[in-house]
């Protein structure tokens, strides 16, 4: 049976421009959501968001006058790849070319591109559209993007499953690599929603926390009594997967191994989870199953975690029906302290996971003042804690009930 082990990482997210700084800030309890301040946000109930300032972005990477051609999705996505792929250390050749692929997804893709051509359209006419307006609006350009520039000919694709989309790229690319179609897949997610139809569109379903405006760190409180929605962030996170053999050949650092991937739908509802947590449930159970491990053999949930009051209640009941009587799991929330960054979510967080498991350091949760539940499951509130741990499960949840659950592990 062939493996499939972890050889780059690269991200860029509210909390910083790397995997290494990022990770830092992450458990150092540090918070990267802060007030909006790129648009106005006088007439908009939520006024905060986990955002990345212009003098992150590598304009060696991405320079000045691409950007303008593309959205800023795909500038966060490409500034992520470069990172997974010099960490890596592979450099593609003809003969391996058609055998390392790309698929790395977005949520909503261009939406400020959108909105802003939507705008020029109404009040310049058609002579004013930008010629790049499609191309830097896809969501499959970014994979696009990427395999042009690292000379990647195998298989090409971009999930769109909501906030699910960068657990599905990372486990769609590991079954594409376990059942020999590729030998190197670079996966991941990318967004960059907070814009103001983005905000807008949210606020209008009735999903973002709008009770922190004026103490925004404080936004982001998964499983507290007082949190009233999510928080929106922005950024990408992409991997390098590899079957296991190719890369000890040519000398690759391993970080870990994708051990397992489940996928489920509720068939509920379009925006809320199914009351019974079975979806969530079911996707924890199948990623389990295909691991080969026991419940006992998990230490860890980094959990999908948004800060909604349905959805945490929800996710932790069918966490501690799937695990029982482990006394010693481990759970938290990246999105505490980051935002929920939608589409490149499931991507930032399984990077955290294996840094968690690297580090031998378990990130905490935010805010967690007042604990909404009784739970034997240490939520790991306030400060991460230094704790061994070989087997993690990452989560994620998106609208129209898509579930993912990816196990990951030594």
């Amino acid at each position: 049976m062939r493996r499939v082990v972890v050889t780059g990482l690269g991200t860029i997210n509210p909390l910083g421009n790397t995997v290494d700084s990022s990770w830092d800030s992450l458990i150092n309890s540090e918070s990267g959501i802060s007030q909006i301040t790129n648009f106005d946000i006088s007439n908009l109930p939520c006024k905060i968001a986990g955002t990345i300032e212009d003098t992150q972005i590598n304009d060696q990477i991405v320079t000045p006058r691409d950007r303008r051609k593309i959205d800023r999705f795909i500038v966060l996505g490409l500034i992520a790849a470069e990172e997974a792929m010099k960490d890596s250390g592979f450099i593609s050749v003809d003969k391996t070319s058609f055998r390392s692929g790309v698929m790395v997804g977005s949520g909503i893709g261009g939406l400020d591109t959108i909105y802003r051509n939507s705008s020029i359209l109404d009040n310049q006419g058609i002579r004013k559209i930008s010629p790049f307006f499609i191309p830097s609006s896809l969501i499959n350009l970014l994979s696009g993007q990427i395999s042009i520039k690292y000379n990647l000919k195998g298989p090409n694709s971009s999930p769109v499953t909501a906030c699910a989309t960068g657990t599905n790229a990372i486990g769609d690319s590991f079954t594409i690599i376990k059942n020999n179609k590729a030998d190197l897949m670079v996966c991941g997610g990318a967004e960059a929603a907070v814009c103001p139809l983005g905000i807008s569109g949210f606020s209008a379903a009735r999903a973002l926390c709008d009770t922190f405006n004026d103490s925004p760190e404080k936004g982001s409180r998964p499983w507290d009594k007082d949190r009233s929605g999510f928080v929106m962030g922005e950024g990408a996170g992409v991997l390098v997967l590899e079957e296991l053999e190719h890369a000890k050949k040519r000398n690759a650092n391993i970080y870990c191994e994708i051990k397992g991937y489940g996928m489920s739908g509720d068939a509920y509802h379009i925006t809320k989870p199914s009351e019974d947590g079975n979806g969530g449930f079911r996707a924890m159970e199948m990623a389990l199953n295909e691991s080969l491990l026991d419940s006992e053999d998990i230490g860890y949930v980094n959990a999908h975690g948004t800060s909604t009051p349905v959805g945490d209640t929800i996710e932790l009941s069918a966490v501690e029906r799937l695990f029982g009587s482990n006394k010693n799991l481990f759970m938290s929330s990246n999105k505490s302290a980051i935002g929920h960054l939608l589409g490149a979510a499931g991507a930032v967080e399984a990077i955290f996971s294996i840094k968690s498991i690297q580090t031998k350091t378990l990130p905490p949760t935010l805010n967690l003042d007042n604990p909404d539940y009784k739970t034997d499951i240490n939520l790991i509130p306030h400060e991460s804690i230094s704790k061994s741990v070989n087997n993690i499960i990452s989560n994620s949840f998106g609208f129209g009930g898509t579930n993912a659950s990816l196990v990951i592990g030594n």
